[in-house]
């Protein structure tokens, strides 16, 4: 009897490996942003949304198994509520449930919150107008709680914030809340944006810890922001300054209960640089001095051809990966130490120059998909953002996160009347299935 035992167990088994069932996974999806226009339109763009287990199963030959044209009902949303209608999605974040999508658009400001489940548009606000007449929503980040969005509103020099309340699907923007980044004065008493201390501050990404902390801003001229986004108005809780926070940042991560961050090149003003940082989570307040608590610097680069954007954090937050678009590598740092202990080649035979922008793990750190840039870019300098087959790479970590291997890249078009390719992957964020 044991022999028949012993082969049913084993016809279960390969019963479920050729379908692809896997009980102890958590099952998750991977959402894609396409920051081109909808064909044939001046607006809009795409979302690809991949099923995370047929993506490491098949690798470069998985589909998605839902694609958002974001000029139907999206732009609908937009247009009845603001008027115009979205241009360039750029970002993109789950809440804390996994029940709802926002995404930003870079170009004309726009912020659209989604059911994820069901893939439709449940709101659709615009940002303030500010330094010079302009608008943008660069990127986002939610609360802990769920309570708000944090909004980058990247020209217009503010940071904004709206009320969240997934359960009744009201979303409200609370102009009260919103931090003149441009015009304002640091606890010191200095202004928030001078020459010789923060020379631009646009804010490129926000970023909250896992403590449900203050926000992390970084800004484009270099120097940084923590805020407290609880208050109305949110307010400065520490102020750093260009020498010691490097420009264009946009990568927080956090391992070992510290915030990583990066600082790259992309810019006309500041083309090549490969930076990354470290600082506490906690211990900020508007009494402090200046660039207090301190920064950690764990690594300085700006030879040609480095571009450090977007991270990563490996199994059990051993290490931490930092991207190069320009180098097409990943630097890798131990999440306790900060010491630089790796680096990962991103070119295969899937991509000779993948151009990766930014990344998201699968829940059990195993996985990496990265955003690859197209031959068109729309957002960045295209020196570090011109990339020739867009779409998702695939990576396996290996030894804990301390290397990994290219598995595939799954790509995306978006061909034009003429035969251009318009394509142009960027945001990419993972969604744990509830």
């Amino acid at each position: 009897m044991k022999w028949r035992v012993v082969i049913a167990a084993l016809l279960m088994t390969l019963t479920l490996g050729a379908a692809g069932a896997d009980p102890g996974r958590e099952a998750y999806e991977i959402w894609l942003v396409d920051q081109s226009d909808s064909n044939g339109r001046t607006y809009g763009g795409y979302v690809h949304v991949y099923d995370g287990g047929e993506v490491t199963r098949r690798l470069s030959a998985a589909r998605p198994v839902s694609v958002i044209d974001l000029a139907g009902a999206t732009s609908s949303l937009c247009l009845a509520a603001t008027g115009r209608n979205p241009v360039r999605p750029h970002m993109i974040v789950f809440n804390q449930a996994g029940t709802h999508a926002a995404l930003a658009f870079v170009a004309s400001g726009h912020v659209v919150i989604f059911d994820a489940a069901s893939r439709l548009p449940l709101a659709c606000v615009e940002t303030e107008t500010g330094a010079g007449g302009a608008r943008q929503a660069h990127a986002l980040w939610p609360t802990g709680d769920d309570r708000y969005l944090v909004i980058a509103n990247q020209n217009g020099k503010k940071l904004e914030r709206i009320r969240t309340d997934y359960a009744t699907g009201t979303f409200t923007q609370e102009p009260a809340a919103t931090l003149d980044l441009a015009g304002c004065t640091t606890p010191a008493g200095a202004p928030c944006q001078a020459p010789e201390l923060r020379p631009d501050n646009a804010p490129i990404c926000p970023f909250i810890a896992s403590d449900n902390g203050p926000v992390f801003v970084s800004l484009r001229g270099g120097g940084m922001f923590v805020v407290d986004w609880r208050a109305t108005p949110m307010a400065i809780t520490g102020e750093y300054d260009a020498a010691h926070v490097p420009a264009n940042g946009c990568g927080f991560i956090e391992a070992k209960g510290a915030v990583f961050g990066d600082g790259g090149g992309g810019t006309p003003a500041n083309l090549d640089q490969f930076s990354v940082f470290r600082m506490p989570r906690g211990g900020y307040s508007a009494a402090n001095p200046p660039n207090t608590p301190a920064v950690e610097r764990l690594y300085d680069d700006d030879t040609p051809e480095r571009d450090a954007h977007g991270t990563a954090v490996g199994p059990r937050e051993r290490h931490v990966w930092v991207g190069d678009r320009d180098a097409n590598v990943v630097e890798v740092f131990d999440g306790r130490t900060g010491a630089r202990v790796n680096t990962v080649p991103l070119t295969s035979p899937y991509s000779a120059d993948p151009t990766v922008d930014l990344f998201a793990s699968s829940p059990d750190h195993g996985w990496v998909f990265a955003s690859t840039r197209g031959p068109n870019p729309l957002s960045g300098d295209p020196h570090s953002s011109h990339g020739h087959d867009p779409g998702m790479l695939i990576v396996r970590m290996t030894d804990d996160g301390r290397s990994g291997q290219v598995r595939g890249l799954i790509p995306i078009t978006n061909v034009d009347a003429g035969g251009t390719e318009r394509a142009d992957a960027h945001g990419i964020r993972v969604r744990r299935v509830p």
